[in-house]
């Protein structure tokens, strides 16, 4: 017998469900999946071999901890679908998988995600949640929220440890989790230090996610985090991987939108170039506000090249300041953003910013690293770089700065990517948005 059998999510099939409300079509299910040991699948020969010379009650408990489920009320109630209740209203069972997903910014998240505002109301969702063993009964906690909140779209929660477990299946990867920059951390430690967690979570997500998993990483810093992942996930397209900027450009969009006195929805191709740090580049020079370049709707050059850019840049930090906690809220709003702007088509001449791989860009941006650049999207998923962009000394030397940092935390990066061996001269210690 084997035990992984039974570490794994029992994630119930058999046809799509039936229309909301229908009791029977409901089919929901959360287990607490704690493995053996971390990424390693268990067997009970592993399980003997580990307990060798241990009394057989103790080598029992240990298998049975590995087994162990715990389910919650309606998750672990099967309702069988009957022949004549299945219906094609509603679409296949779509399995995000959330990395830190009892933490600040998942608490928002993971009850957008259930309430069907990323993929829809027709659009049944199962969650599976990665937490630590510090975090399991926060977790536990979490499905209880999920559970009380009566969300019909939601069938499935799976929560564990062991990220070949819960990316098992998954169409959706969030990467969430992240150790934050305390006092006295050099950035090279927090690059090495995060790297690690993403480097191990990219080779889960090759070994058992779908093949077409859709990954946003989101972990500072997230554009070598996400460069670090896909390097670590070779049989996945580097296209699936995205590092979140989508926050920096509703910032972006904020700014300009209270400048010229409008709503933010008459701002669009706004375009964060660049990494996620203080080097990013709010480009104003494409964005439009109200169909019209910005520089013909704001006049005041002087503001758009240092107040707006280093207020965007800056953004993070000081609402810390003031708050005393970094954005958790926005954040999850700028997810649910980033994940809408791939399921749907893109407006008309408008586009979204996202972290990409840039190797084959059409810029003359460095390759072979992860760049906040302008995308459109059909709604299928994938995206197509923007092409239609235009450049000036400005904007194109703030860029080539921020290439550089990418480059030399590439460089630090090295023995995560299987590169050879870390080098770590970085540019200077820009801070990153969001960071303590």
């Amino acid at each position: 017998m084997d035990l992984s059998s039974l570490a794994r999510p029992q994630a119930i099939r058999g046809g799509s469900p039936g229309p909301l409300g229908a009791h029977a079509a409901r089919r929901r299910s959360v287990q607490l999946l704690r493995p053996c040991r971390p990424t390693v699948r268990c067997s009970v020969e592993a399980a003997k071999q580990q307990v060798q010379g241990i009394p057989a009650a103790v080598a029992a408990a240990a298998e049975a901890e590995a087994a162990r489920k715990e389910c919650f009320g309606v998750f672990c109630t099967t309702y069988d679908l009957q022949a004549d209740e299945k219906t094609k209203s509603w679409k296949k069972l779509v399995n995000v998988a959330v990395s830190g997903a009892a933490g600040m910014i998942s608490n928002h998240l993971l009850f957008k995600l259930a309430s069907g505002e990323v993929f829809g109301q027709d659009q049944p969702i199962a969650l599976k949640l990665l937490g630590s063993e510090r975090s399991i009964q926060a977790l536990e906690g979490v499905a209880m929220e999920l559970e009380d909140s009566l969300y019909p779209l939601l069938r499935e929660v799976s929560i564990g440890i062991d990220p070949y477990v819960i990316f098992e299946d998954a169409d959706w990867a969030l990467l969430i989790g992240a150790k934050p920059r305390g006092p006295g951390v050099e950035r090279a430690a927090l690059l090495d230090i995060n790297g690690q967690i993403f480097a191990e979570q990219g080779k889960a997500l090759n070994a058992v996610a779908s093949r077409n998993v859709k990954v946003i990483v989101v972990g500072n810093p997230c554009n070598t985090n996400a460069l670090i992942c896909l390097k670590n996930a070779p049989n996945l397209s580097a296209k699936n991987f995205h590092a979140l900027t989508r926050l920096d450009e509703n910032r972006a969009k904020c700014q300009l939108a209270l400048k010229a006195g409008v709503f933010y929805d008459k701002v669009s191709n706004m375009t964060i170039w660049g990494n996620h740090s203080t080097t990013q580049v709010p480009d104003f020079l494409n964005a439009k506000i109200d169909g019209r370049p910005v520089k013909e709707v704001i006049d005041d050059t002087k503001w758009l090249e240092e107040d707006f850019t280093i207020t965007v840049q800056k953004r993070g930090g000081v609402l810390i300041q003031k708050w005393g906690r970094s954005s958790a809220a926005s954040t999850a709003v700028s997810i649910v953003d980033a994940m809408r702007s791939l399921v749907t088509p893109t407006p008309e001449g408008d586009w979204f910013s996202t972290g990409v791989y840039t190797t084959g860009n059409p810029y003359g941006i460095a390759e072979d690293i992860v760049f906040s650049m302008p995308c459109r999207s059909k709604g299928d998923g994938d995206y197509e770089l923007v092409k239609d962009v235009i450049m000036d000394d400005f904007l194109w030397n703030r860029i080539k700065k921020s290439e550089a940092e990418l480059i030399a935390e590439k460089r630090c990066v090295a023995h995560l990517t299987g590169e050879g061996n870390a080098f770590c001269d970085l540019p200077g210690d820009t801070m990153l948005p969001g960071e303590m």
